[in-house]
């Protein structure tokens, strides 16, 4: 174990990850399961990502955003599941100081990411109803770049200062996390030595400011919507829009659900096994269910998958009359 001693101190410069460690007899099965789990997400993404290059159809804002949060997902699931494979295959559960310190960046930095694009996606759908005669003035080629460069570098610098601020903690034990990856609150909580409520503090502004305001921005963008909607005469309309915005809608409540599920419980009713359990949720199966979420309700993208299946079937002939 890589400890040092200072003064009559054992500092800590690796930590050992418990995750699923207290299922010995389940290791294998764990593993195929989160295995499977992470081949189906990453192929839905990547599925997602390439109807939305290759078919001019869904060459649209909507689309655009919808292939960026795809690329999101795929790089949000490899933070946190190859690591997490490659403990329950190996038995080696322990990771450096610098790499907790990387998995939560990443993570971190993809999480606020994925808040920010989806108060723009909501943003998008607010246009389209609410302004369809200005929308594609509004929602033009080099604004949705604007957008997107915006959640990005936003989303990446916005754990910088939390990430500055755990750099300089010293961690003086136990090194054992009862987590499966390195999550900012129980590091700080279980491992940082000395006073660390001032920290905490600053960590809750800031977490706050990234997750409550995109939120805030998503519920008014769906007010302003819903208002629309209901305004509406036509039931055509009324439908139409609904089903416009309820795959969108649907993937918000089930990421910001979870999430406000393990961050905003009391810290009484904080369990190993159910915040284990829930940060499954929101990092391994928000992610796979969100391809299934658009393919399924969304009209256009089922439309695109067929005429990509009937492409293949026509160039299967096609080789087959060759030979």
């Amino acid at each position: 174990m890589a400890n040092k001693r200072q003064g009559n101190q054992t500092i800590i410069t690796e930590f050992i990850l418990l995750g699923f460690g207290n299922l010995p007899q389940l290791q294998t099965l764990l593993f195929l399961l989160f295995l499977v789990i992470y081949i189906v997400t990453m192929a839905g993404n990547i599925i997602i990502i390439a109807l939305v290059v290759a078919n001019q159809n869904l060459h649209t804002p909507m689309y655009f955003f919808l292939g960026n949060l795809s690329c999101l997902e795929t790089c949000y699931t490899s933070t946190i599941l190859p690591r997490m494979l490659a403990s329950l295959r190996t038995g080696d559960r322990t990771i450096s100081f610098g790499g907790c310190i990387t998995q939560f960046y990443i993570f971190g930095s993809l999480l606020a990411t994925e808040c920010l694009f989806l108060s723009v996606m909501s943003y998008d759908r607010y246009l389209a109803i609410c302004k369809p005669l200005h929308y594609a003035a509004l929602m033009n080629g080099r604004f949705c770049l604007q957008l997107t460069a915006c959640s990005w570098v936003s989303g990446f610098l916005a754990p910088l200062p939390t990430m500055l601020l755990m750099s300089q903690f010293t961690f003086c034990g136990p090194n054992e996390l009862d987590h499966f990856f390195c999550d900012l609150s129980p590091v700080i909580k279980l491992l940082a030595c000395g006073d660390t409520s001032r920290s905490e503090v600053f960590i809750v502004l800031i977490s706050l400011i990234i997750t409550v305001i995109p939120f805030l921005m998503v519920l008014v963008s769906y007010a302003c919507i819903l208002y629309t909607i209901l305004k509406t005469t036509s039931s055509e309309g009324r439908h139409k829009a609904f089903s416009t915005c309820s795959s969108h809608l649907t993937v918000v409540i089930l990421f910001y659900g979870s999430a406000c599920a393990m961050y905003l419980r009391p810290k009484s009713s904080h369990i190993a096994d159910v915040d284990r359990v829930v940060a499954l949720f929101y990092t391994v199966v928000t992610p796979t269910l969100n391809p299934m979420i658009y393919s399924l309700r969304n009209q256009e993208v089922k439309a695109a998958l067929r005429r990509l299946r009937g492409r293949k079937r026509f160039s299967n002939i096609q080789g087959w009359s060759w030979f």
